[in-house]
């Protein structure tokens, strides 16, 4: 497998996930316990999360926005910061990879990276438990899968970008809630996201974004 490629490459696409589940699956309690694949260390449980952490990854004027709603919040200036790293560059011009809106949200089909995924041993699906195969669409990561995702960062220098912003991703996931459903709420919040019309690529709102941080550091006394 190799690091290199870019929208439209289901290599690049799968090295994206991978990373993203290392990141954001929770480690597994009991390995041997009923439904657990074989080599399985971590599952990040439902398709629904998965595509809406994917989605922030994607779109970093909307992850940029969200920090900021967070910073109105709670004021803390770390959150002003990391919004400010990520609009005073051309990230969200240079990083961001469409995706289309559908009924329940942004979505973009994960079967051809996830199968290259499963076929290399990096991750597992659901296994088959008396003959039938149970629909939870639950993600585990093997110990191989880890191993992968940890030295892929350092042999692709360039993949370190997202090695940061997933960190971000998972923690505003985290403080958002832990579901899948939770997650899709607040970006339906949104007006441009929501408004976007179905099976239609949802738009950069960066210029939005960046008024925003112009607005709150103005009101905070920041220079940028």
């Amino acid at each position: 497998m190799t690091a290199t490629g870019g929208e439209g490459d289901p290599y690049f696409d799968a090295v994206r996930i991978l990373l993203l589940l290392e990141a954001a699956a929770r480690p597994i309690a009991d390995p041997a316990a009923e439904g657990v694949p074989a080599g399985a260390v971590a599952v990040l449980e439902g398709e629904t999360r998965l595509q809406k952490l994917d989605f922030w990854l994607r779109y970093p004027d909307y992850l940029a926005y969200e920090l900021l709603a967070d910073y109105e919040t709670s004021r803390e200036e770390f959150l002003l910061e990391l919004a400010g790293e990520i609009l005073d560059s051309e990230e969200p011009e240079l990083r961001s990879i469409p995706m289309l809106r559908y009924k329940f949200g942004a979505f973009e089909p994960l079967d051809m990276p996830l199968s290259i995924l499963v076929a290399e041993g990096l991750v597992a699906r659901d296994p088959l438990i008396g003959g039938r195969r149970i629909r939870r669409n639950n993600y585990f990561l093997t110990g191989l899968g880890r191993k992968v995702a940890r030295s892929v960062v350092a042999d692709f220098p360039e993949l370190s970008w997202y090695g940061e912003r997933m960190k971000i991703v998972v923690a505003l996931a985290d403080a958002t809630g832990l579901t899948g459903t939770a997650l899709r709420k607040r970006q339906y919040l949104v007006g441009d996201y929501a408004d976007t019309g179905l099976n239609e690529e949802i738009g950069s709102i960066a210029a939005k974004a960046r008024k925003r941080l112009a607005d709150l550091r103005a009101e905070a006394g920041v220079t940028s």
